[in-house]
């Protein structure tokens, strides 16, 4: 049971890293697993042979439910994700609103402590929103990975980095930030191209592989200390990365390989805003099952 329990949640992980909106790293919150997580990648990278061990079994048995999802999604939301947007983004607002109340109860008695960390949560929804707002690629530019040369490879590597970091951060999903740089469809559509034997997306998949080890080593360590030293204002600034992120889901449309609009009151499907947050609440009666 353990092991399905495990798959399962690394599905819905890969479903929402692959995806604008909510990471993964927003899930394993919700299910109550993220300490975990975080403790697991961290072990495997730097504990002992037992943690190592430990750690290697628990992060298995989650990556194989996480490339199940993340397969299924890419191959099948290139071809329906920029045809779809507004519902999409009404969808993943859904998820976020409805998470941040969550997400509140889940730590309750830690931000009753420290009111005054909700200036982090200010700070955390201005950085995101900066980032959009100031973001080059909006308004129309599109990346064009086909022919990489050495600025535009690192630009694909710090970005896997950066998108990595935001996976395992509850808060702004790392698409979104792969959404806001104009590179989320270049790089699903070359991961898609890989899963096809087009080899021809290689050296895009590879450095961005690259970008995401070295995200990994970088900010795994810094979360597990900000949570274990400073959880309640590291709890605040995700609450507040989570609030910034609906802006940038907001005006994801605009960094589309053929821009749209943003989205907009009459462009917002209601509909799919309801089936984001019924995930959510889904995801959440499954934990407390779970736990009873």
């Amino acid at each position: 049971m353990l092991y399905v329990v495990q798959f399962i949640r690394g599905f819905c992980m890969a479903l929402a890293d692959s995806v604008p909106g909510v990471s993964g790293g927003t899930i394993a919150f919700l299910l109550g697993f993220y300490d975990q997580f975080i403790g697991a990648i961290d072990d495997l990278l730097r504990g002992n042979f037992q943690k190592k061990k430990e750690a290697f079994f628990f992060l298995l048995k989650l990556g194989i439910g996480w490339v199940c999802g993340m397969v299924l999604a890419v191959l099948v939301l290139t071809s329906v994700f920029e045809s779809n947007i507004y519902a999409i983004s009404s969808m993943f607002i859904g998820f976020i609103l409805l998470a941040i109340p969550i997400v509140m109860k889940e730590e309750k008695e830690v931000l009753s402590k420290k009111p005054a960390g909700a200036l982090f949560a200010v700070l955390g929804a201005v950085i995101v929103c900066a980032i959009t707002y100031f973001n080059p690629v909006s308004g129309g530019s599109s990346m064009n990975l086909e022919h990489l040369d050495l600025r535009l490879g690192i630009y694909v590597f710090l970005a896997g980095a950066i998108a990595i970091s935001a996976m395992v951060l509850p808060g702004i999903s790392g698409s979104t930030l792969l959404l806001i740089m104009g590179l989320y469809l270049p790089v699903i559509t070359a991961i898609k191209e890989i899963l096809h034997f087009d080899l021809g997306a290689f050296p895009t998949v590879f450095i961005f592989g690259c970008g995401i080890l070295v995200g990994i080593f970088s900010v795994v360590k810094l979360i597990r200390k900000a949570l274990e030293r400073f959880r309640a204002q590291t709890i605040y600034l995700i609450i507040g990365l989570m609030l910034g992120s609906v802006y940038a889901v907001i005006k994801g449309p605009e960094t589309l390989d053929t821009p749209q609009a943003a989205l907009t009151i009459d462009t917002f499907s209601l509909l799919f805003f309801a089936i984001g947050g019924a995930v959510i609440l889904g995801l959440q009666l499954l934990k407390d099952v779970r736990e009873a």
